[in-house]
C-alpha cells in the first residue's frame, strides 16, 4: 500500500504535464571526430543546453546499481533508476554477490538443473556485464563439474555490441579450453551451437519472433552450419565477411556435439537481464505458445539465472531473485491521482513501462495512465536511423496539448540502436533526427504550460571509435573499427521552463536516479526521504 506524498511546501502544479524526454544513448563524448552527439548538426539541442539550466549526470557504474564504476550503464537498469528515485543493486552486482556467497549453489533452481544427466548453458558469451558476464559462465561450468554433472553444452551467442564488434574469439577459446579441461577429467563437456545475439535467441518485445525461431532451431533441434569447433566457426565467417561482426553471425553447429535438448535435459538461461530473455524462457515454459512451429516441446527443467519477468512470474525457477524495486515514481503518480503517458516504439516500450515502473508489467492503474507503443520496423537500424522518433512526437505532442496529463514520459531508441551498429553516418543522422523532435515537443510544452526535462539513460552515440588504451583500433584496410557498446561518458540534464522559475538544485556526484525526484517535485509532491534529492528548485524569475 502506498501512502500519498504531501503536497510539495514550494513548487506547485503546473497548468501543463511534466514531460520527461529521454535520448536513449545520447551521452557527453570528448567532441572527436567520431563523437556522433558533438558532430551531428543539433541547434535545438546546443541552444537548449546553452540557454536553460542543464549540467550533467552519472549513469554508468555505481550510480545505477552496477558493481563499479568502470562498468556500462544500460537501458534497463538506467530506467529502473530514474523511476525509482533510488540506486538499486542490479543483476551483475546480485549475481557476483551471490557466486562469492555460494547462495546460488544452494537454491532449488541449482538443484533441479544438476540432476539431470545433460545440463545445458544458453546465453550470451561476453564480459560486456550488460545482460551476462562470462566470470558467471565460469562459474557456473566448474560447479557443476563439482557437483558432478557428468554431461553439459554450451549454447554461445556472440556479442558484438556490448564489447568489441570483433572479439568473440577472446571469449570462445578460453571457453573451449576450460571445457577442454574438464571432458579431459572424464566427464562430456563442449559447445554445442552459437550464433549472434542480433540474429537469434534474443529478442525482446515480440519486435521478431523470428530470432527466437532461428535460436530454437539452432540450439534445440541442432539444425545450422555445421563446424569442427565454435571457434572454427567464428574463423570462418569473419574470413568470408569482413563486413560481418559477431552480433550478426549465422547459426552454427558444432560438429559431433550432439546438442540437441531433448526430455529430461536441464537448460540453464545465464543471461541476468531480462528483456532479451522472455521470449526465449517462454518458448521452453509454455506449452500453449504458438508464435512459431516449435515441435515436440522437449519436457526440460528450465530455470532462468534471474527471474526476468516479476510480474508473470518468468521463468519459475532461477538461481538469483532480482531486486524488489518498490515505490517507484508511478505508484506515488497513481496514489496522488496524478495522469501519466507513457510512449516509445517496440525497441524501448518497455523501457518506459515495465523497468521505469521497477520492473512490473502492465499498467499501474487502467485509468490514470495511458502507455502507447508504436511499432518498430523490422530492418537493420542504420538503413532507417529515423526509426519511429516522428511517430513518436506525432502521439506525445497530442497527449500534452490534450490538457488530459500530468506527466508524459517519452523514450527516442536512435541514439542507442542506430549506435550499436558502429555506423558513425548513421548514427549522425538518428541524432540529428532527434534534435528536430525536441524542437516540436518544447513548443508544445511551451503552449500547455508545462515543463520539459531531457536526460539520457546511458551513452553510445557519443563515442563511436573502438580504442585501446586511448588509441583507435584500425582494420586491415586502416580504417577505423566502430564502436558498438555503450559509454561511461556523463549524460545531459535540461530543464525547460517556459516560466523561467526553475532553477537547478545542487547535488554532487548527480547521477540519474535524481530525476525520480524531479518528476514528483515538479508534479507538485513532496519526494520520499529516501529518494536522492531533486535536480531542480524555485529560483529567481529570469
Amino acid at each position: 500500500m502506498i501512502t500519498p506524498l504531501a503536497n510539495h511546501p514550494t513548487l506547485a502544479r503546473r497548468a501543463g504535464p511534466v514531460v520527461l524526454c529521454i535520448l536513449d544513448g545520447v551521452g557527453l563524448g570528448g567532441g572527436g571526430e567520431d563523437d556522433a552527439v558533438a558532430s551531428a548538426r543539433t541547434p535545438n539541442l546546443d541552444r537548449l543546453m546553452a540557454t536553460c539550466p542543464s549540467t550533467h549526470l552519472r549513469a554508468h557504474g555505481t550510480a545505477v546499481g552496477m558493481p563499479s564504476d568502470s562498468d556500462l550503464g544500460n537501458s534497463e537498469v538506467g530506467h529502473n533508476a530514474m523511476g525509482a528515485g533510488r540506486v538499486f543493486d542490479q543483476g551483475a552486482k546480485l549475481i557476483d554477490a551471490a557466486i562469492a556467497t555460494g547462495a546460488v549453489w544452494r537454491s532449488e533452481a541449482w538443484a533441479a538443473l544438476i540432476a539431470t544427466p545433460t545440463l545445458h548453458l544458453l546465453g550470451l558469451v561476453s564480459d560486456g556485464n550488460v545482460h551476462s558476464h562470462i566470470d558467471h559462465l565460469f562459474a557456473l561450468i566448474r560447479r557443476a563439474a563439482h557437483d558432478g554433472v557428468p554431461r553439459l553444452r554450451v549454447h554461445a551467442l556472440t556479442d558484438g555490441r556490448d564489447v568489441a564488434a570483433r572479439s568473440a574469439l577472446k571469449f570462445i577459446e578460453p571457453l573451449e579450453a576450460l571445457l577442454a579441461e574438464l571432458s579431459a577429467q572424464g566427464r562430456d563437456y563442449a559447445i554445442a551451437s552459437g550464433g549472434g545475439r542480433m540474429v537469434l535467441t534474443m529478442d525482446r518485445y515480440e519486435a521478431d519472433w523470428g530470432m527466437v525461431a532461428r535460436g530454437w532451431a539452432c540450439h534445440v533441434l541442432a539444425q545450422g552450419a555445421v563446424f569442427p569447433s565454435a571457434s572454427a566457426a567464428v574463423k570462418d565467417f569473419y574470413s568470408r565477411r569482413p563486413d560481418l561482426d559477431d552480433q550478426y553471425l549465422t547459426p552454427f553447429i558444432v560438429e559431433g556435439s550432439d546438442g540437441a535438448i531433448r526430455d529430461g535435459h536441464g537448460v540453464l538461461l545465464f543471461n541476468f537481464r531480462g528483456d532479451r530473455a522472455i521470449e526465449i524462457s517462454r518458448a521452453f515454459t509454455e506449452p500453449e505458445l504458438t508464435t512459431f512451429d516449435r515441435g515436440p516441446l522437449p519436457d526440460v527443467v528450465f530455470a532462468g539465472l534471474m527471474e526476468y519477468d516479476g510480474d508473470a512470474h518468468l521463468p519459475e525457477r532461477y538461481l538469483v531473485s532480482p531486486p524488489t524495486i518498490d515505490h517507484t515514481v508511478g505508484q506515488f503518480l497513481v496514489a496522488a491521482g496524478r495522469r501519466t503517458f507513457a510512449i516509445s516504439e517496440t525497441q524501448k516500450f518497455g523501457h518506459v513501462t515495465y523497468f521505469f515502473n521497477g520492473n512490473r508489467s502492465g499498467r499501474l492503474d487502467d485509468e490514470l495512465e495511458t502507455y502507447v507503443e508504436v511499432p518498430s520496423d523490422v530492418v537493420p537500424f542504420d538503413q532507417r536511423p529515423w526509426m519511429k522518433a516522428a511517430e513518436v512526437s506525432d502521439a506525445t505532442v497530442d497527449a500534452i496539448l490534450s490538457g488530459k496529463y500530468d506527466h508524459v514520459r517519452l523514450n527516442y531508441p536512435n541514439g542507442d540502436m542506430v549506435g550499436h551498429t558502429g555506423d558513425l553516418e548513421a548514427t549522425r543522422i538518428a541524432v540529428e533526427v532527434v534534435d528536430r523532435q525536441l524542437a516540436r515537443l518544447e513548443q508544445a510544452v511551451r503552449t500547455a504550460g508545462g515543463v520539459l526535462l531531457i536526460t539520457a539513460d546511458h551513452g553510445n552515440a557519443d563515442e563511436m571509435f573502438l580504442r585501446e588504451k586511448g588509441k583507435v583500433l584500425l582494420d586491415p584496410a586502416g580504417a577505423p573499427l566502430g564502436r558498438t557498446a555503450h559509454t561511461t561518458n556523463l549524460v545531459p540534464f535540461i530543464v525547460v521552463d517556459p516560466r523561467g522559475e526553475l532553477t537547478l538544485h545542487p547535488v554532487e556526484s548527480a547521477g540519474i536516479a535524481s530525476v525520480g525526484a524531479t518528476i514528483l517535485a515538479l508534479c507538485g509532491l513532496t519526494p520520499p526521504d529516501d529518494y536522492l534529492p531533486a535536480l531542480v528548485q524555485l529560483g529567481e524569475r529570469a
